[in-house]
């Protein structure tokens, strides 16, 4: 098949999804587990081929530790936790159907808003191999068909897996109506050109993987990308900070897991903990974490002044481009702001709208940054970190967006519906109103009177 028959399949796909119950899509996610379940050992073998390319690939520079180790899917209970996803989404409710407006504009006159899928999404992924499993079971639970197309250095994996997806819809019995083309996967390079050009029958895009990977999703498409392509997470302490809060957030908010977008890559701090010393304990906490500190003058030489000598070495002056850089490393960026004002300007100025944090005991501060800072999450004294969908309770994450339309931060399967309005009249026309004629009574329907 060609790309373009694969994107048309795609969206003929989904106009049969539109009217799956929540009961057939569940049926449709525990056959798949069940099947993935029986031919575990094909795909693993599939993944030992991957490991093996892989292996060379990173001896020889061209693909980093960090994605090898995503890429396994063998190893300890990876492939356990996989299928155990698939029931977690099937518990979740269905997001489509659901009325998120009633109202009756006259007497057999009534108009309601109801979420239904998107339609056909696009998902661009490296290494992962289990983003395979985890957006197709989503992209069904919500009513939606998907096309994926994974990283190279996963081929065999990425394929295994989509054939196993699309032999057991295939299996469903007649009744259940979900195709197998509602999952679909394209293998090389060239056909992501050729999908980003098919806004015609492609919704939305949904990248998965580095910044320059969206980056280029995002210039080089018409269709809307649900994503971000930095992670530029700051914490900000505040004169009015418990410096031993302060110590536990920022440390965890930086090392917990520093590959992650919403780990902390820049460090403000209110210039009176410097003359206080105050400041000193959170610095040596991140120290003694492995933490590299890249710092303006005034911090630089403060810290060179007042922490332990064996770890002043960890102590770097920074460069401008460090309050712009995801560093997803052991690595800080930290300056001085004289408050929170200065805070929500730098935040506002070189952030990425992705999470950031203040810490503090006072309320009014608190919601000043809160309501100042342009980000999709704004905390008042906990880590960044918490920015992932498992954590807010959404069961499952499609993916972090910064974008401020239809979805925003943590994006969970109400990222992957949006709303019709469906009007039912009896035979009224729009002349029927106006000056001297009859009125809309624009009244809210009570949900025990609901048409649908």
């Amino acid at each position: 098949m060609t790309v373009l028959d694969i994107a048309r399949s795609a969206r003929l796909a989904s106009v049969r999804l539109q009217s799956v119950t929540d009961q057939q899509k569940n049926e449709a996610l525990l056959r798949i587990k069940q099947v993935l379940s029986e031919r575990r050992q094909e795909i693993f073998e599939a993944n030992e081929q991957d490991k093996k390319m892989a292996e060379d690939l990173v001896k020889s520079g061209n693909l980093s530790s960090s994605l090898f180790k995503r890429l396994d899917v063998c190893q300890g209970d990876k492939f356990d936790t996989i299928l155990s996803g698939v029931s977690d989404i099937v518990t979740l409710p269905d997001p489509t159907k659901k009325i998120t407006l009633a109202t009756q504009l006259d007497d057999g006159l009534e108009l309601y808003r109801v979420t239904v899928p998107v339609g056909v999404l696009l998902t661009i992924f490296e290494a992962r191999p289990e983003v395979v499993v985890n957006i197709s079971c989503l992209a069904l639970k919500s009513g939606n068909a998907v096309i994926l197309k994974g990283g190279k250095e996963a081929t065999h994996t990425n394929a295994a897996l989509a054939r196993v997806i699309q032999d057991a819809l295939a299996s469903l019995p007649a009744s259940n109506g979900i195709p197998k083309e509602a999952v679909q996967i394209v293998e090389t390079r060239e056909d992501i050109g050729a999908l980003l050009d098919l806004d015609r029958y492609i919704d939305l895009v949904v990248p998965r993987g580095s910044n320059s990977l969206v980056k280029h999703i995002q210039n080089n498409t018409r269709i809307p990308v649900l994503g971000h392509a930095d992670g530029i997470c700051s914490v900000y302490i505040d004169k009015e900070a418990d410096i031993k809060k302060a110590e536990k957030i920022v440390v965890d908010s930086k090392t917990n897991y520093t590959a992650a977008c919403n780990s902390a890559e820049t460090l403000l701090v209110n210039e009176s903990l410097l003359k206080s010393g105050e400041f000193t304990s959170v610095a040596i906490a991140l120290l003694k974490a492995g933490v590299t500190l890249k710092c303006e003058d005034n911090v630089y030489q403060f810290l060179h002044q007042s922490v332990p000598k064996e770890l002043a070495s960890k102590v770097e002056k920074s460069v401008p481009e460090d309050f712009e850089t995801e560093f997803l490393d052991l690595i800080m960026a930290v300056k001085t702001v004289a408050d929170v004002d200065g805070a929500v300007v730098h935040i506002n100025e070189h952030g990425s709208k992705h999470t950031d944090a203040i810490v503090t005991e006072n309320k009014d501060t608190a919601e000043y940054f809160m309501t100042r800072v342009d980000a999709a999450g704004c905390y008042w004294n906990a880590s960044t970190r918490f920015a992932d969908g498992f954590r807010y309770g959404f069961g499952a994450e499609v993916g972090v967006s910064t974008n401020k339309t239809h979805a925003r931060g943590p994006v969970g399967l109400e990222g992957l519906v949006i709303y019709k309005y469906k009007l039912f009249g009896n035979g009224q026309g729009a002349a029927d109103f106006g000056a001297g004629k009859k009125q809309f009574q624009h009244s809210t329907i009570p949900a025990s009177q609901y048409k649908l």
